[in-house]
């Protein structure tokens, strides 16, 4: 009976949760990236460009599949999606503008397993189990450990709230793109219409404060790389894993995501992470291996 379902299990994992780990990887060095950024280029837009560029580049992708999710006559789903999409990199680029990079980047996607069971809980009535509970505990104590090294003053306060915010939305637009899976849409389409729909808020953020971003080849470079790699491939492959996976089990997975931002803050911005930022990246491991493993 065991040797029988190891295969499924392994299809399982290698069509959910590894294309959840690898997307959130590739997130994990939009704030390395974005450190390269001209002098004068805000938070603002630089978000405004990583999804509303990538926005547009995912309804590319999608093609005439984004506007028969468009054409479906259920919008209520989209738009939430949608509009959860255009708030979340505004919020998330200015809490790591405001609190710094790592904890700008913990407090996002450390609360999302919370919002992401208090909504699945309340909404579509899944019960979480102990192994889930225990995973997210240990991911979550991890990031406590990244971040206690960083004293906190007014600006990393309202960081942190805004981290908060960036949070509750990328649940958001998470489960509003798995429910319209589960309704027969492909991966892609969903992904295309919705942050093509988001897009449309973010491009006109876009031109009010992309000058200093978009007038240099080295800001050029840094939009365009965030545009591509961490907005559209890293989404093309979340969508799909989304497909086989459960909101909070990804929203959990994407805790992936600060263990390698603080990794590449070290080996390239230069930053510092003690002994128990080392810890705290090494309980977060541990808690993702057992989300990921979950039968």
């Amino acid at each position: 009976m065991t040797d029988h379902l190891a295969p499924a299990r392994s299809r399982t994992f290698l069509s959910g949760p590894l294309l959840v780990l690898l997307a959130s990887a590739l997130w994990g060095t939009t704030g390395t990236a974005a450190s390269f950024a001209p002098a004068g280029a805000g938070p603002l837009s630089i978000g405004a460009a990583t999804m509303g560029l990538g926005g547009l580049l995912l309804l590319a992708l999608a093609g005439r599949s984004a506007w028969r999710v468009l054409r479906s006559g259920r919008l209520g789903l989209l738009v939430v999606g949608a509009a959860a999409v255009a708030v979340y990199p505004l919020a998330f680029y200015s809490s790591m503008a405001l609190a710094g990079v790592a904890i700008g980047t913990v407090v996002a996607l450390g609360s999302a397993p919370v919002f992401a069971a208090v909504l699945e809980r309340v909404v579509d009535g899944v019960r979480l189990d102990a192994r889930w509970a225990v995973s997210a505990g240990l991911a979550v104590a991890g990031l406590l450990l990244i971040t206690g090294r960083t004293g906190a003053g007014e600006d990393t306060v309202l960081g942190a709230l805004l981290g908060l915010l960036a949070g509750a939305t990328y649940v958001v637009y998470s489960w509003s793109a798995s429910r319209m899976m589960r309704r027969g849409h492909g991966s892609r389409a969903v992904m295309g219409a919705m942050f093509g729909a988001g897009a449309l808020v973010l491009l006109p953020v876009l031109a009010w404060t992309g000058g200093p971003l978009l007038g240099s080849p080295s800001g050029l470079a840094v939009a365009g790389y965030l545009a591509v790699v961490p907005m559209g491939l890293a989404y093309v492959l979340f969508g799909a894993g989304l497909r086989h996976t459960s909101t909070s089990t990804a929203t959990t997975l994407s805790l992936l995501e600060p263990v390698v931002a603080a990794v590449l803050g070290v080996l390239v911005v230069g930053e510092r992470l003690g002994v128990d930022g080392w810890c705290g990246a090494g309980l977060i491991g541990i808690g993702l291996v057992l989300v990921s493993t979950r039968r």
